[in-house]
Formats: structure tokens, C-alpha cells, sequence
């Protein structure tokens, strides 16, 4: 391969390969504001300037091709030397506003202002005034002053998400972004540009003015809108999820995530929560202990002939839910009353990220729950409760009655209804029992996506239960700020639980004997039992995922 040096190090690459890209790969920093490894070169920010041996004039770095026997220097006096003049430039009109700028705390330009400005400017004219909190859409702010024109934002929208819709109007030290007219910035990926705004001219007008980037603590989780599962940091602050950003993955994500994903898969977390375990009594529901739930449960269940019982799964729970869920049905109950619902949305899905499947985990449900042949599914469910064949349901997180009225119709038929929930809906409504559920983001658990790629999920947010032995990292930031734990517990907590560790409760009250401690006890069964998971550990899966040894028949869960 040819080979070239940058900094004293010799390096392969690969023809076609520009110097930042050589230079990036190999951990080498070279500053740059408009180049952005998934966006084409446009060059006109200057800042990757770099100094070329027998070149007479420097060259950006982002858009020189490399080439064999060359000698890069990034650092040389001459190449900082321009890069101070830039950062003046761009300097001479922009506002000082860092203090109530969102992008403070992970703003290119604060870095190389601080790296590389001279820290006084010549400039002493009126700076020019440009519009401030313009709403370029509904997800989306522009502070005009502040823009460097870096064209990054009006590159991602034409070649990424294919919606022409930004540009720079007028000239000169007065040209600004803007939308076509009658265009607003409202494609489905516009909070992007937030992210790949090198500044703090692109906010987002969810998250604006909410926190400082160093007030949160980030999580690497995965988004849980649809079956693509977009890796992405979950962003915390007191105990509440504040945002969500993508968290590159080139095989899933790459470095971009829908608004629908930002913005609509994380509120509940916050909102309307099941706040403990509620029984249906004459005057209505009554707040009980778990023991108490569990216990009644437990006798009402057995009440039924097991033909008279059925089941719902759901795609939105863990594999280790399901997994458990599984286990306690056909143990406990040996029955096939048994199904999901899909949730299938062909105008949701494109050819970009967006999935039809609304659901994180449904091949996920099929490979560690009953597999179709073995189970009625939804629809059988539903019709053996209109004929009073099954006449109590155990339902899994998820808002069947939502689905249709007639579903919601079924329900009201049955003589017992226990569901596991995150938040009130028109499912726990009809509910004889509510247990409370812990949402994606409270707990450890696997899903895999649409590929067979199964990922992890970890806490970012603290519940009054918590898998202790697995969350070093969680209470590494309470130590951080000097909370104790208890006090924590007692003050910011949602009293929520996994659903396989109430599931195993009730199975334990019925004969059944499960003694998980935690949900990676769960998943090393789960790759003991199931071929599809062999050799897998949650250190194998990591912040990436791992792909499953799925049999080419399995690509596509059907509706059941």
C-alpha cells in the first residue's frame, strides 16, 4: 500500500483517501470545522490547513488528496500561524454569548478559540447584527449571528435526508442560512443538523436552555422508536431525561438518528408513570405493596383452568423479559393462548433509518419466546375472548386496547386483567392489577434490531429498585456529586421494577422456581438455550451489539 508521513509517522493508506481522512484513521487530530467524514468536501472554512513538504502554499487537509512519499506536517509554526488568522476571522463578527449558548461545553469553536486564537482582535468596528432565535422549523433554531458558514447543515439535508430545504442568502460578511421559501426545515432527520452544527448557530428547540452538557450524565443505549435501534447516549439531569443523540455506528446508524426518535421515545420516561402497584377494588384502583399484588395474583390465576388464561407478549419488553415470561407460561401454565401485537406503520418507514416496525424487539420476541406454530397469536386471543373462552389475560407492556376498538372491546369482556406498565393508558384502565414496569432507560436487558444485531441496554436513569451489582457506573455518578444512595432512592425514584423480576415473583407463588438475581443471569441461559444467542455474554455484545446466528429463514417476524 502507499504510504506517507504526517507528523513523523509513517502511514498506510488506501488510494482516493484525502490527508484529514488518513489522518483522522489514524488518531491523528487535524482541526476542521466544515468537513465531515459522511458529508462531500466543500472546503471553505479553511481551518484544516496543513503544511505539505515542497508545496509552496499550504493546503486543506480535508480536500488534498494523498499521496505516496508525502510529508504532512500539521503543526508547524506556519500552518498555526494561519489557523490564528482564520480563528480571528471568524471572530470579527461572532457574539459573545458562550454564556447562554446551548452548545457551550461542546462548541468547535470555544476549543480552537482557546487552542488557537491569539486572544485579541484587531476588529474594532461594529459587529454585524444578524436574526436571532429564528425558527427554521418545528424542531429547529437558528441564532444567525453566530453561524460560521460552514455549509455542513445545508450539505446533510440535500445528500442525507434528500430534502432540499436550506441555503446561504445574500453576500459578503452579511450572508446567512436560511429556507427556501415557503420550505421550512421540517424533514424527518432536521435535529441533525443540531449535531453537526460545529457551533451554536442550530439548537434544538426541545432541548434549548434545559442544561448545560456538563450538569448531564450520558448513557450508551440504543433508540428504541422503531426496529433499526440507532445507537445513542441518553443525556440525563436530576434523576430526568433531558435529550437523546445519535451515537455513531456504521453498520446501524451511521451518525444520524430521526426526530421522531429524539424527541417522542423518551418523554414517558418522565411523565405520567404507573408510581406503584395498584389493585381494582369497588371504589375504585388501590395503591397495595408488591407482595400484597403478587400474592392476589397468585390466587386469581389459579382460579382459571389454564385453557381459560391467556397471554400477551409484547416487542417493546427485553429478551430477558420475554424470556422469563416464556418460562413462567409454559411452566406454570402450559398454555398456547399465547401472542403479540405488532405495531406496523408503512408511513412511518423510508429508505434512510426509519423502520415500518414500530417496535424495538419484535425478532427479538420470536427468537426467545413461543415461536408462531406453537402459539394463537392476537388475533385468536381476541376471538376466544369475545366467545368467553379465556377469561383472564396477563399482558406484558404494551397498550393493546389502543389498537382498535374492538380490541378495547375484548378487554372489557374478560373477568381478570393484570398488566405490567411504564405509564397510564387505555389498557391499565380496563386492568384488574398494575404492576409497575421499568422503562428502557431503567434498566439492564438486551434487544436486537431488524439485522439480528443484539444490543444492550444499561440504566441511566435511577429507579427506587436497582440491579446493585451491575451499576458501578450509575453510582459512581451519585458518589460524584456526594449523594447517598438511600437518600437518592428515597427523593428522585420512580418505584418501578423490571418486568422478568415481577414476572419471577408471581411464578414463585405458582410453583415455579426462577432465581435470578440479574438480567445477565437471564441472557447466559438465554445463550445456553437458544442457538441463535450461543457464545454470546453481555461483554461480548459491548457498546456495538453483536450479530446473531440467525438461519436465513428467519429475517422477517410476521404478525401474530
Amino acid at each position: 500500500m502507499p504510504k506517507l508521513t504526517i507528523n513523523g509517522k509513517e502511514l498506510e493508506f488506501e488510494q482516493g483517501q484525502t490527508i484529514i481522512e488518513v489522518a483522522t484513521l489514524n488518531g491523528i487530530p487535524v482541526p476542521h470545522f466544515c468537513w465531515h467524514p459522511s458529508l462531500t468536501v466543500s472546503g471553505n472554512c479553511r481551518m484544516c490547513l496543513v503544511d505539505i513538504e515542497k508545496m509552496p502554499k499550504l493546503a486543506i487537509a480535508c480536500a488534498t488528496l494523498a499521496a505516496d512519499g508525502m510529508v504532512v506536517d500539521v503543526e508547524s509554526p506556519k500552518a498555526i500561524a494561519a489557523r490564528n488568522a482564520v480563528m480571528e476571522f471568524f471572530l470579527i463578527n461572532h457574539p459573545l454569548d458562550c454564556p447562554i449558548c446551548d452548545e457551550a461545553g461542546e462548541c468547535k469553536l470555544q476549543d480552537y478559540t482557546y487552542k488557537y486564537n491569539v486572544g485579541e482582535s484587531r476588529f474594532d468596528e461594529e459587529k454585524q447584527h444578524k436574526p436571532k432565535r429564528v425558527e427554521l422549523g418545528p424542531n429547529v433554531m437558528l441564532d444567525a449571528e453566530r453561524c460560521i458558514e460552514c455549509s455542513r447543515c445545508i450539505r446533510f439535508c440535500d445528500e442525507i435526508a434528500h430534502e432540499n430545504q436550506l441555503t446561504f442568502a445574500r453576500r459578503g460578511d452579511r450572508v446567512t442560512i436560511t429556507t427556501f421559501p415557503g420550505k421550512p426545515l421540517d424533514n424527518p432527520y432536521s435535529l441533525n443538523t443540531t449535531d453537526i452544527c460545529p457551533v451554536g448557530a442550530l439548537t434544538s428547540r426541545d432541548f434549548r436552555f434545559k442544561a448545560r452538557v456538563w450538569d448531564m450524565s450520558s448513557t450508551k443505549s440504543f433508540c428504541t422508536g422503531c426496529s433499526r435501534g440507532c445507537n445513542d447516549e441518553i443525556w440525563v439531569r436530576n434523576n430526568h431525561v433531558l435529550r437523546l443523540t445519535p451515537r455513531f455506528h456504521q453498520e446501524v446508524n451511521s451518525f444520524w438518528m430521526c426526530d421522531y426518535g429524539r424527541t417522542e421515545t423518551f418523554k414517558h420516561i418522565n411523565h405520567e408513570r404507573v408510581d406503584g402497584v395498584y389493585i381494582k377494588k369497588e371504589d375504585g384502583l388501590e395503591k397495595v405493596g408488591y407482595e400484597v399484588a403478587y400474592a392476589e395474583i397468585a390466587r386469581r390465576l389459579k382460579s382459571f383452568n389454564s385453557n381459560e388464561i391467556g397471554f400477551v407478549s409484547s416487542p417493546f419488553v427485553t429478551c430477558e423479559d420475554n424470556f422469563v415470561f416464556t418460562k413462567f407460561v409454559k411452566s406454570a401454565f402450559g398454555s398456547k393462548n399465547i401472542g403479540f401485537a405488532q405495531h406496523i406503520n408503512p408511513e412511518f418507514g423510508d429508505d434512510i433509518l426509519k423502520r415500518d416496525d414500530m417496535t424495538p424487539n419484535s425478532l427479538g420476541l420470536e427468537l426467545t419466546g413461543f415461536r408462531q406454530k406453537d402459539i394463537s397469536g392476537m388475533e385468536g386471543i381476541i376471538s376466544q375472548i369475545n366467545q368467553g373462552k379465556i377469561k383472564a389475560l396477563y399482558v406484558l407492556e404494551d397498550d393493546i386496547a389502543e389498537i382498535s376498538p374492538e380490541f378495547e372491546s375484548a378487554l372489557k369482556k374478560l373477568q381478570y386483567l393484570v398488566v405490567h406498565a411504564t405509564n397510564y393508558n387505555k389498557t391499565t384502565a380496563i386492568a384488574d392489577v398494575i404492576l409497575p414496569a421499568s422503562t428502557y432507560s431503567e434498566k439492564h436487558g438486551t434487544m436486537v434490531n431488524f439485522q439480528g444485531r443484539v444490543q444492550r441496554l444499561r440504566p441511566a436513569v435511577a429507579t427506587m429498585y436497582m440491579d446493585r451489582s451491575l451499576d458501578d457506573l450509575a453510582m459512581s455518578r451519585l458518589d460524584k456529586f456526594g449523594t447517598k444512595f438511600d437518600k437518592w432512592a428515597k427523593s428522585n425514584k420512580v418505584d418501578a421494577q423490571p418486568t422478568w423480576k415481577m414476572l419471577q415473583s408471581v411464578a414463585t407463588l405458582l410453583g415455579v422456581k426462577m432465581k435470578y438475581e440479574m438480567a445477565e443471569e437471564i441472557f447466559d441461559d438465554i445463550a445456553k438455550t437458544i442457538p441463535e444467542f450461543d457464545g454470546l455474554d453481555y461483554d461480548l455484545i459491548g457498546e456495538l451489539g453483536a450479530m446473531l446466528k440467525i438461519n436465513s429463514k428467519v429475517n422477517k417476524v410476521t404478525s401474530v
